[in-house]
């Protein structure tokens, strides 16, 4: 079974992370921030993983450390549930729409963390959620996870429709990515024998 259990305590945020890689999408999200509930609502149920989250955080100074930490603590689990990552795909891309916006997520398995993230969002809130964020996440996931990730958004005038739209583009990538592949389920996706 591909999956992983997470947890991570400090003086600003209290997480637990649960995962399964051969899911169907499951989520249950309570990390006290709404928007980025929604946000995670959506990575679980187009990735396939099944994804159950609860974080306690310092909330009343913003919402940046429970962001950053569930990123943290989700690239973990990743990493955990992939193990020696034996016979996944490896790789993931998606180009996803969602009304004005377009987003393009590519994303390698490496071990290697990288983010290259090109994404402008028109204005510095959605609600009260801190657009800025949505970087933090995938570049604490990208660090964590080991995870190689290109996140570009081509159009969009609106910023809850950007954001949306490069999680669930991340997602379905995770999902091409993380999955067996079936002319190769017993081997190491590298020619180094290892990632």
């Amino acid at each position: 079974m591909r999956t992983a259990k997470i947890t991570r305590k400090t003086a600003e945020t209290d997480i637990s992370v649960e995962i399964g890689l051969d899911g169907t999408g499951r989520y249950d999200i309570a990390t006290g921030v709404g928007f980025f509930d929604h946000m995670l609502d959506q990575l679980a149920r187009h990735s396939l993983i099944d994804m159950t989250v609860r974080c306690q955080g310092d909330t009343h100074i913003d919402d940046h450390h429970s962001v950053e930490d569930v990123g943290i603590a989700l690239g973990q689990a990743l990493a955990k549930a992939l193990g020696d990552k034996r016979g996944i795909r490896r790789y993931g891309s998606c180009l996803l729409p969602m009304d004005d916006a377009l987003v393009r997520a590519a994303l390698d398995l490496s071990g290697r963390p990288y983010l290259v993230w090109s994404v402008d969002f028109p204005t510095q809130k959605i609600g009260g959620f801190d657009t800025e964020l949505v970087r933090e996440f995938f570049q604490a996931l990208s660090t964590h996870g080991g995870i190689t990730l290109h996140v570009d958004a081509l159009h969009g005038i609106n910023s809850h429709h950007i954001a949306e739209a490069a999680f669930k583009a991340v997602a379905r990538a995770l999902r091409d990515a993380v999955e067996t592949d079936p002319r190769k389920a017993d081997a190491i996706p590298s020619t180094k024998g290892a990632l």
